[in-house]
C-alpha cells in the first residue's frame, strides 16, 4: 500500500457503520436510472434503424451517449463536491432530482422519433433522434453520479463492498426488468411491428413504463437519505471544511490519482470498447446469424430486438448471481476474480459469432454476464479506496472517463472496423471478444492500493 492510499485508508476509518436499509435506499433510486439506460442501450439500435439510419452510420449516435458522460459526470462532481442545499436534500441529491425530472421527459419523446410525421429516413427524424438520445444520456449521467458519489461519502471501507453489490444488485435487477419489457408487452398482445419508419408500440410502452419507474425510486432515495453536512462529512473524512470548496483543478487532480486509477483505466478501456459493440450491433448480429435477415423493418428483425432484450435480461440476472460469487471471494483474490470474469466474457462474445440458434446464445449472454459483473463489482471499489474523501466527487466524474472513452473510440473506430469486416454485424462480436481478451489479460498491471 503506497503513502497516499495509507493515508486515504486512515481518514476514512471516521465513517460510521451505517444500518443496511439505509445503504439500500442510498441506491435505491439506481433501478429506476439503471431502466432508463439499458432501455437506450438495447433498445437505440433497434430504435434507429427502425426509423431509417444505416448499420455502417450507428456508431455516429452511439458516440452521443459516452460523450454525454466524458463532459456531464466529472462537472456534476465538481460542483456536487460544493454544493450544500439541504432544503434540496444536500450535496448529490439536487444533482438526482434534476436529472431525473429531465430523463423522464425525454424517455417520452425517444420512442416517438419515427410518429411526428418527419419521414422514414429522413434528416430531420434521426436528427430528432439523436437530439433525445442525448439529452437522455445527460440526464441519466446527471441522475446516476450522485449514487456512486454517495457511497463514497457515506460508506465506510468494510461496508463498501456491500454497498456496492447492493448498487450493482439494482442495477442488474433494473436491466432485467428494462430488457425484457419490449417481450412481455409483445406477450400481452401489443403491436411490436408498425409501418416503416415507426418504432413498434411495445418498445415506446416500454419506455413510458420505464420513466414511471424510475420517477418512484429517485423520489425514494431523494426523501429517505439524509446526506451528511459539510461539518459532519469532514469530520468523517478526516479533512477540514473548505477541502472540498477550493482547489478541484482537473488535471491537477488526474496528476495526484492513485495508481490504481490509472491501471484499473487501462482495463476499463478494453472492457467498454468490447460492450459498446455489443450494445451498437446486437440486434442486427442476432437477426442476421437466426432470422437471416438484415431488413429492420421485417417481422424477423422485431422478433431478434425483442430476442436481444430477452438476452440482455439473462446477461443481468447471470451478473446478478456471478456478483454473489465475487463478494464472497476473498480479497487477495480480486485480481484473479477479475481476469477470470473477463475471461468468460470474451469467450462468451466471440461465441456470438459462430451461434446461429437463438436459445443456445443464451449461454454466451450468460458469459457476457459474468464479464459484467466483475465490471460492476472491482473497479469503482479499488478506486473508492485509494481515495481521500476530498473532491470525491470530482475524481469519480474524471474516473467516469475510463468508461466514456472507450466508448467514444469504440464507434469512430467502427466506420472503419464495420467495413473492413464486410459490413456484418455479426463479425464485430468475433472483434469484441479478442478485445476483451486483452482486457482480462491487463488486470495483470494493477496493483492493488487500497485497504484489504
Amino acid at each position: 500500500m503506497d503513502e497516499q492510499s495509507s493515508a486515504a485508508a486512515t481518514k476514512k476509518s471516521g465513517l460510521p457503520k451505517l444500518p443496511a436499509s439505509t445503504i439500500w435506499m442510498i441506491n435505491f433510486g439506481f433501478l429506476g436510472v439503471q431502466i432508463a439506460f439499458t432501455l437506450q442501450s438495447s433498445q437505440m439500435s433497434r430504435i434507429f434503424q427502425t426509423i431509417g439510419a444505416d448499420p455502417n452510420k450507428l456508431g455516429w449516435f452511439f458516440i452521443l451517449p459516452p460523450l454525454a458522460g466524458l463532459i456531464v459526470q466529472p462537472i456534476i462532481g465538481y460542483y456536487s463536491d460544493r454544493t450544500w442545499a439541504p432544503k434540496l436534500g444536500g450535496r448529490r441529491l439536487p444533482y438526482l432530482a434534476l436529472g431525473t425530472l429531465i430523463a423522464i421527459i425525454v424517455m417520452c419523446l425517444l420512442p416517438n422519433s419515427g410518429s411526428f410525421g418527419f419521414g422514414y429516413a429522413s434528416i430531420t427524424a434521426l436528427v430528432f433522434g439523436a437530439v433525445t438520445v442525448a439529452l437522455l444520456d445527460v440526464s441519466s449521467n446527471i441522475a446516476m453520479q450522485p449514487f456512486k458519489m454517495m457511497i463514497g461519502d457515506m460508506v465506510n471501507d468494510d461496508q463498501k463492498s456491500y454497498a456496492y453489490g447492493i448498487q450493482s444488485f439494482l442495477s442488474n435487477g433494473g436491466a432485467v426488468i428494462a430488457a425484457i419489457f419490449p417481450f412481455i408487452f409483445t406477450a400481452f398482445g401489443v403491436a411490436n411491428t408498425a409501418k416503416k419508419g415507426v418504432v413498434p408500440q411495445s418498445v415506446v410502452i416500454s419506455f413510458y413504463v420505464g420513466a414511471a419507474i424510475l420517477l418512484l425510486t429517485s423520489v425514494l432515495t431523494i426523501f429517505k437519505v439524509h446526506e451528511y453536512d459539510p461539518k459532519t462529512y469532514a469530520k468523517y473524512h478526516g479533512i477540514t471544511e473548505e477541502a472540498n470548496s477550493t482547489g478541484g483543478n482537473w488535471w491537477t487532480l488526474l496528476k495526484k490519482a492513485p495508481k490504481v486509477f490509472w491501471t484499473t483505466t487501462l482495463v476499463q478501456f478494453f472492457c467498454w470498447i468490447a460492450f459498446q459493440y455489443l450494445w451498437t450491433y446486437s440486434a442486427g448480429a442476432i437477426a442476421s446469424n437466426v432470422w437471416n435477415t438484415t431488413n429492420a423493418a421485417s417481422a424477423g428483425y422485431q422478433a431478434a430486438g425483442n430476442w436481444y432484450g430477452v438476452l440482455a435480461a439473462v446477461q443481468s440476472i447471470a451478473a446478478v448471481a456471478w456478483s454473489y460469487v465475487l463478494a464472497k471471494m476473498p480479497n487477495n483474490h480480486h485480481k484473479l476474480g477479475y481476469s477470470i470474469s473477463l475471461a468468460l466474457g470474451a469467450v462468451g462474445f466471440i461465441s456470438v459469432f459462430f451461434i446461429h440458434t437463438q436459445y443456445i446464445l443464451i449461454l454466451s449472454f450468460i458469459l457476457v454476464g459474468m464479464a459484467w459483473a466483475s465490471m460492476n463489482t472491482y473497479p469503482l471499489t479499488m478506486v473508492t479506496n485509494a481515495l481521500s474523501g476530498e473532491h470525491m466527487g470530482t475524481y469519480l466524474g474524471l474516473f467516469n472517463g475510463s468508461i466514456c472513452l472507450p466508448q467514444i473510440v469504440a464507434s469512430l473506430a467502427s466506420f472503419g472496423l464495420f467495413p473492413l469486416l464486410g459490413n456484418a454485424q455479426p463479425n464485430m462480436f468475433l472483434l469484441a471478444g479478442i478485445i476483451m481478451a486483452l482486457g482480462a489479460a491487463s488486470v495483470g498491471f494493477i496493483k492493488e492500493t487500497y485497504k484489504a
